[in-house]
């Protein structure tokens, strides 16, 4: 028995946005970089840009009995968008189109009915919340727009 549905839930959402088109060119990494990404776009699962955890979870008995538990856990993950120059309308609006591809790729669509579950590793996945931060760097303007999808499982 699982003692919880996130590793599975994390390898799933890595997977679905790795293959994602509109993700063509942007660095889909899990955890934070260990490279040198000054001067490219990635999408970061499980890391949030910060210090923050990249993964929050809360157990409870599913029912009388505590043969299963239901499981609600976010997973963090950031967006990080470069332009080389100063221009952040840019770089916002395109952080905020890769956002929306994320959001398309965990919907379920005609093609792909079982995305909201991640391909089976928890019961229902959304996107839920998101933070834009813009700073100007040496490299030009950046923008990090955190964002959390939101999972349910029974373990």
């Amino acid at each position: 028995m699982a003692t919880s549905a996130v590793p599975g839930a994390m390898a799933a959402l890595l997977e679905i946005l790795r293959a994602a088109d509109g993700l063509t060119g942007v660095d889909v990494i899990d955890g934070p970089p260990v490279d040198d990404v000054a001067t490219s776009d990635f999408l970061a699962v499980g890391w949030s840009g910060s210090d923050e955890q990249g993964v929050e979870s809360a157990q409870d008995f599913n029912a009388a009995g505590a043969r299963t538990r239901d499981e609600d856990f976010t997973i963090g993950c950031v967006i990080d968008v470069w332009s080389g120059d100063d221009a952040f309308a840019t770089v916002r609006g395109r952080a905020f189109d890769l956002l929306g591809v994320v959001e398309e790729a965990i919907r379920a669509t005609g093609p792909n009915p079982e995305a909201p579950t991640l391909n089976g590793a928890v019961l229902w996945a959304h996107l839920t919340r998101a933070s834009l931060r813009q700073s100007f760097t040496d490299q030009g303007a950046r923008v990090a727009l955190g964002f959390t999808v939101s999972c349910h499982a029974r373990i």
